[in-house]
This record gives C-alpha cells, sequence and structure tokens, in this order.
C-alpha cells in the first residue's frame, strides 16, 4: 500500500539515530542505514542531515515527516473499509487506539459486554496520534472508527464536533519524570508542587481543567503553569526531558515509561468514557447501551 521504508523513516526521525532507531526496530543500524539510503535515492532527496552529534532532518525531511504519517494512517485506513466491505452485515465496532486512547477501559467491560451483545466483535484500529488525526477522526467518527476511549467534557466535544458516553470520572494526577524527588511520594499534596512547573492543556479545551487552572493561578501562584495544546507523546517527552509536571489521569500510566502518575490531594477530576459520532449507526447504540448499562448498573 505504501514503502515501508516511511515507517522506518519516522522512526529514525523520532530517534535522531540510525542506532537508537535500530534498537526500536528491533533490526541492525546497518539495516536501518540502507532502509534510508534507498528511501533517499528513490525519491531522490536527501531527507537527513548526517552529523557526529546525530541526525538532524533537512527542510525535505521536514515535509515529508508531516506528511507521512498522513499517508500510513490513509492508508490503514483504506484496508479497514476494505475489510469492513467483507464484513458487511456483521456486527462490528471499530475502536480507535493510540499510546493516548488505550482500549483499556473497553477490554476491562469485555466479558459483560459480550454477555449483553454477544453478536458483536470488536476490531482495534491503531493510529497516529496527531492534532490532524484527531481533528479527523473525531469529527468522522462512524466512518473508519466508532469509537475513541478518552478523557472528554462538552467543551471537547464541541470542540471536536461528537458525542461522549461516560464510563467513570477520573481523579486529576500528575505524571512525573521517575529521577524527580516527587516520584517517590505515593501522594502529593498541592504543596508539593510549590517550585514546580505544571504542563496543563491550554485554555477552552476542558472546562474542568481550566476549574484547576483557575485555582492555582488564583490561590497558588507558586506553581508555574506550563500551557501546551495537543495530548501526545511529545508532550510526555518533554515533561521528562525538562523535569515538568504533567496534568494526567492513572489510565496513562504505561504511555511513557520514565513517568510516574501520582494522584494529588485535591478535588479535580475529568470524564473518561467513549467518543462516539452524534448520530451513531443502530450497531454502535447497541454497543454503547450494553456499555452504559454494565458501568452505570
Amino acid at each position: 500500500m505504501y514503502n515501508p521504508q516511511l515507517e522506518t523513516f519516522l522512526c529514525v526521525a523520532e530517534c535522531g539515530s540510525f542506532n537508537k532507531a535500530a534498537e526500536k526496530l528491533y533490526i541492525s543500524p546497518p539495516a536501518v542505514i540502507k532502509q534510508i539510503n534507498l528511501l533517499e535515492e528513490s525519491l531522490n532527496l536527501q531527507l537527513f542531515i548526517r552529523t557526529h552529534r546525530g541526525l538532524k532532518l533537512t527542510e525535505a525531511g521536514k515535509s515529508l515527516e508531516k506528511d507521512a504519517r498522513y499517508i500510513i494512517q490513509y492508508c490503514n485506513a483504506s484496508v479497514t473499509r476494505a475489510r469492513n466491505a467483507m464484513q458487511k452485515g456483521e456486527e462490528v465496532i471499530r475502536i480507535g487506539n493510540s499510546p493516548m486512547t488505550p482500549a483499556e477501559a473497553i477490554v476491562n467491560l469485555w466479558p459483560k459486554i459480550k454477555d449483553e451483545c454477544p453478536d458483536i466483535k470488536f476490531q482495534l484500529i491503531p493510529y497516529y496520534n496527531t492534532p490532524e488525526n484527531a481533528r479527523e477522526i473525531l469529527a468522522n467518527l462512524g466512518e473508519n472508527i466508532d469509537v475513541v476511549p478518552g478523557i472528554f467534557d462538552e467543551t471537547m466535544l464541541a470542540l471536536r464536533k461528537c458525542a461522549g458516553l461516560e464510563i467513570s470520572r477520573e481523579p486529576i494526577c500528575c505524571a512525573i519524570p521517575i529521577h524527580h524527588p516527587l516520584a517517590e511520594k505515593e501522594k502529593l499534596t498541592i504543596k508539593d508542587l510549590y517550585g514546580e512547573k505544571l504542563m496543563l492543556i491550554r485554555r477552552n479545551w476542558s472546562h474542568h481543567v481550566d476549574l484547576l487552572r483557575d485555582e492555582i493561578w488564583k490561590n497558588h501562584p507558586e506553581i508555574q503553569i506550563v500551557d501546551f495544546d495537543f495530548y501526545n507523546t511529545d508532550v510526555f517527552n518533554e515533561c521528562e526531558n525538562n523535569n515538568y509536571l504533567l496534568m494526567a489521569i492513572q489510565k496513562w500510566q504505561y504511555v511513557h515509561p520514565f513517568l510516574k502518575i501520582v494522584p494529588v490531594d485535591w478535588n479535580f477530576s475529568i470524564p473518561y468514557g467513549l467518543l462516539h459520532a452524534i448520530n451513531p449507526s443502530p450497531v454502535v447504540r447497541k454497543f454503547l447501551h450494553a456499555v452504559e448499562k454494565i458501568a452505570h448498573p
């Protein structure tokens, strides 16, 4: 469907090193170098500047990196559509899955869901968690993906033009680099955060996060807020690399291996559940009804 060397290219771009990319891809460094050389040769482009300090993307490389993620996502979606065409008549729920939107919530409810809906089948649809993908996927739920697990509220749903079924209310916690002194604690007080930089998603993304933001600004100016625009792996990397704290929930405990998610002694939480189309199909409505019945007996 697409040149598999693109995936190697993206891994090298992310790692900034042939050796690190080789470790991540479980192949040898010469094999990675060969794939990149072949890709550059086939495209007639120089994608990386090789220096003794590592690799840097050229302007052409930066452009390709941006588009390659979309190309891979689009090709994966086309295969999904083809498979769905073969499964016409079957009751299939397509669940979007990424590091930031793990399908854990549904997996935990799966045995009870099967009791309620024995004919429904699940299909996990992996996707890259980028702002562009999130915008497109959530605005078009029901086309290639039916539901996506995640945090939300009415502000976010209106922004993304979709609906949500709340499964639980998740306490807002802090993700902390494992080498940070606060990582030794099992629970934080708000005064533990004094003198720290706390990463919060930008204002007007979530009413619940804005309540926390206002509380900090008004009553705890000793905490410095660092804004960001979108939850993805890069944000978790920034948190770890800069020794910041990051607003998180316990369900993200496996997103980054060098961050520990610790609860905070405050009364702030955010809804967690399934994002779905405003007008879901009959099969999705049946599925959502079963989930709601199980989650809120």
